[in-house]
Parts: structure tokens; sequence; C-alpha cells
């Protein structure tokens, strides 16, 4: 899953990179008028992977110790409806993409 939500950053072209942190606030925050649908998914999906990481990182410091559970698990809760809507988005995606190769030209 990982491999698939870095792959889509491939979509976005040679020079760009992915924004993340307060640089993808402020993007939402543009009008989506010049944006394109292959730099909108890679940007959400490189959120979706950093929650992930985030949540890793966190029950890896509560398994030492050093993390509350109650962060822990609100990590954990927080990657899993990240996931579940990464997984919903892709689901859209496909039907969309099949429901385009059946059209008569």
């Amino acid at each position: 899953m990982m491999d698939a939500l870095n792959s889509l950053s491939a979509l976005r072209g040679p020079g760009a990179t992915a924004s993340t942190g307060a640089s993808a606030a402020a993007s939402a925050a543009r009008p989506a008028a010049g944006v394109g649908f292959a730099d909108m998914l890679a940007d959400i999906s490189g959120q979706a992977v950093t929650s992930l990481k985030g949540a890793e990182a966190a029950s890896i410091t509560g398994l030492q110790g050093k993390a509350s559970v109650q962060h822990v698990v609100q990590s954990i809760m927080a990657a899993e409806t990240t996931l579940q809507t990464a997984l919903a988005v892709r689901d859209k995606v496909v039907a969309a993409y099949q429901e385009i190769s059946r059209m008569a030209i």
C-alpha cells in the first residue's frame, strides 16, 4: 500500500516535489483552478503516508514506554481512518477508470 501511495508522486512530473506540513495547508487554502488532478492525488497520498508513518513511530515509542497509551491509540485510529479514506479514493478512481474505458468512442 505504501509503495502504491508513493508511486503517485511519479505522476506529478520530474520537477515537482510533494508538499508537506505548512505548505500542504497553504496549498489546501488555494483555489483548485490551477491544480491538476494528479497533483491533488499525489499531495493527498503524501499526507496519507506521513500519517501512517507518524502512527508507526508513535506505536514504537509506546512500546518503548516513552509515549502514553492514549497518544498511541489516537495516532493509530487517525492512521486507520486515513488508510480507509485512501482505499475508498482508490476504489472510486478505479471505478471511474473502468467506466471511462467502457465508453463507446
